[in-house]
């Protein structure tokens, strides 16, 4: 590989950057002022651009600067990692699994996405929740190995990133008991009436569910909307209002939070996608958490026809009925 600049210039003006000075940053490094200087305009030199400028009695970092330093910060992180990688890959011999957690997907649905892989005896898992714009970013720089989100990858000709559909989940209405007769009766038009608990707009479900009282011509009762799913189930269990929830982890709600079904919410799917950098999966814990043949589609990042999650879906009465395949 060829180079244009020499990365030991570039740790060095990391560290002006850093120490926000040249003085500062060669006592850090222990080193010589003006060899530090020389360094600096060496990285320039290559770089075709001035780096730092004069502002009053020190230096601060010009536009190229700025850049370079955004640049450097990305470089040097993933160096400092390398010791612990190669420390870790000699001392267990481990699989790894690094998983970006989009925020707007439910806790527990999280568990059943993961469950294909979590008997491996070798797994290494490492879990990291964010926003989904910032795990795609960081799914690109190869930082994941796979992002589990409620939502396909977005169009974009420079994000080189390929969606994998998992499956969906019916969508189903809960409440606690002192609450449960109530919305029970006359539903759905009884979520006028009854406070009612929505995810925020973060949530991809969100619109689906809003376009679903549209056409019901119902005003629900809003008195709460939460980012975080397992907050709202949190305080719809508490009594704070009846509250939508994947019926794909029906017994676990019931069991967990001591709610039950109030109705479902007819028509309303919350969609599950896994994003890797290749189109074809080669990780092999990746692979397993795909459906059979789900390969994302030949003019499209994002992959179509892939198994539904949760084949069947029960009932009110708890009797199992099949859902649609997705």
């Amino acid at each position: 590989m060829s180079l244009d600049f020499s990365y030991r210039h570039l740790y060095y003006f990391w560290v002006v950057a850093h120490e926000g000075g040249i003085s500062r940053a060669a006592e850090r490094l222990g080193m010589a002022v003006q060899t530090v200087s020389t360094q600096v305009r060496e990285l320039e030199r290559s770089l075709g651009h001035s780096l730092l400028k004069p502002a009053g009695r020190g230096l601060v970092l010009t536009e190229a600067g700025k850049a370079a330093t955004r640049q450097a910060e990305l470089i040097f992180q993933l160096g400092e990692q390398l010791p612990g990688v190669v420390r870790d890959a000699v001392s267990s011999p481990s699989v790894r699994l690094t998983v970006g957690i989009s925020d707007g997907l439910p806790k527990l649905v999280i568990r059943h996405l993961m469950q294909p892989v979590m008997h491996e005896p070798r797994l290494r898992l490492l879990c990291h929740e964010a926003e989904f714009a910032d795990l795609l970013a960081d799914l690109a720089l190869h930082r994941l190995d796979v992002v589990l989100a409620d939502r396909p990858v977005p169009a974009h000709p420079n994000l080189k990133v390929y969606g994998h559909k998992l499956g969906a989940s019916a969508l189903g209405w809960y409440a606690c008991p002192s609450l449960l007769e109530a919305a029970r009766e006359g539903f759905p038009q009884s979520l006028a009436e009854v406070p009612v608990l929505l995810p925020t707009a973060h949530v991809a479900v969100r619109g689906r569910i809003d376009l679903w009282f549209e056409r019901l011509g119902v005003r629900p009762r809003v008195v709460g909307e939460f980012e975080d799913s397992a907050l709202l189930k949190t305080f719809g269990a508490s009594g704070m209002g009846v509250f939508p929830a994947a019926e794909l982890v029906h017994e676990e709600l019931v069991d967990r939070y001591q709610v039950q079904r109030v109705g479902h919410c007819d028509g309303v799917e919350e969609q599950y996608f896994a994003i890797g950098t290749e189109r074809k999966i080669s990780h092999p814990l990746v692979q397993r958490l795909l459906p059979p043949r789900a390969e994302p589609a030949a003019d499209a990042p994002e992959a179509t026809g892939a198994a539904a999650i949760g084949a069947s879906r029960p009932d009110r009465t708890g009797t199992r009925r099949r859902a649609r395949r997705t």
